[in-house]
């Protein structure tokens, strides 16, 4: 499913014209000035075996070199049983709070006695952001993103950064102040686009020149002694190439790579997360999800050389939220 900001954040995240004098984020953290510097950042780890298998093979074998857990799922512990016997993965937590699968669905870590408003009727998380908000606190919200953090810290992983699933913590003002407060509490980084915010802003169609509010929470980062985004790519799960596409790998290949290159050419200087989806489907995983194909085409773009000799020959940078926060510890 869609990973959204919702209404009220297209207000704040907007395009802006960023005085030249400004440096941008990256060149704070010692990046060259000029330099557009990526995270290729996959989602859902923990969800499923082939989510697993899909997001390992992209980070060991690929390009991709950043992902983030989903820590109600039942697969978390494979992948964290995983990260400890080979260690140094840029690994964060995707703060879950919703279940969006049919059949296949998982409940809060804190318990529906302690979280009743974040439970639907199966005793699940929702399916969707509209129902978190509208039936959840944002003290319950609190109460499970904290429950997900020290799940993480109970099995020895320590997580580089923190994010959202579906962008739930994005949808009401009150559940992206608790999602900031848990941040700086814990001084893990936050996915947050503080800078210019170009990709982000032509995804949202929002062309507003009001990025108050987003670049206040940036500096308010920042001044945390935490990393920040210039930019976020969140929009491949809109790329729907033609039927025949999907009908072999090679063809499904060619055209998530090349979706990913001309992403690629439209960076701004700065750093960006380009976030996707990478499962090397079984045939389990129709099971769990018709977005298979789509997922596969991530995964099968992180494996192309192609995709790797375009970012070399141009000169663009590949970080981490671990290194992203070894330079900010040293300012």
């Amino acid at each position: 499913m869609k990973r959204l900001f919702p209404a009220f954040l297209l207000i704040w995240i907007v395009q802006f014209s960023v005085a030249q004098t400004e440096p941008t984020y990256a060149e704070r953290l010692g990046y060259p000035k000029g330099a557009k510097v990526i995270i290729l950042h996959v989602d859902d780890m923990g969800m499923s075996y082939d989510s697993n298998l899909g997001g390992i093979e992209a980070m060991t074998q690929g390009v991709a070199n950043s992902c983030s857990v989903m820590m109600p799922c039942p697969w978390v512990p494979g992948f964290v049983h995983y990260m400890q016997q080979h260690p140094g993965l840029d690994a964060g937590l995707h703060l879950t709070l919703t279940s969006e699968w049919k059949d296949y669905r998982w409940g809060p870590l804190s318990g529906k006695p302690a979280v009743p408003g974040l439970t639907d009727a199966e005793g699940a998380l929702w399916r969707n952001n509209e129902n978190v908000v509208k039936h959840a606190s944002a003290d319950e919200v609190e109460t499970e993103i904290r429950a997900q953090v020290e799940r993480a810290k109970t099995m020895g992983f320590e997580p580089t950064h923190l994010d959202s699933h579906m962008g739930t913590l994005f949808a009401s003002p009150a559940f992206m102040e608790r999602y900031i407060k848990v941040g700086i509490e814990y001084s893990i980084p936050l996915m947050f686009p503080g800078g210019h915010n170009t990709l982000i802003a032509a995804e949202l169609k929002n062309t507003s020149a009001d990025m108050q509010m987003a670049r206040a929470i940036g500096k308010k980062l920042w001044d945390a002694g935490l990393p920040v985004l210039d930019d976020l790519f969140n929009n491949s799960y809109d790329w729907k190439p033609t039927p025949d596409v999907y009908a072999s790998d090679k063809k499904l290949q060619s055209y998530k790579t090349q979706k990913y290159i001309e992403t690629l050419k439209s960076l701004k200087p700065g750093i960006t997360m380009i976030i996707m989806h990478c499962t090397n489907t079984t045939g389990v995983f129709e099971h769990i999800s018709d977005s298979g194909p789509t997922r596969r085409g991530d995964y099968l773009a992180m494996m192309d050389p192609r995709l790797k000799q375009f970012i070399e020959k141009e000169g663009i940078i590949l970080t981490t939220w671990r290194e992203m926060m070894e330079r900010r510890k040293k300012l």
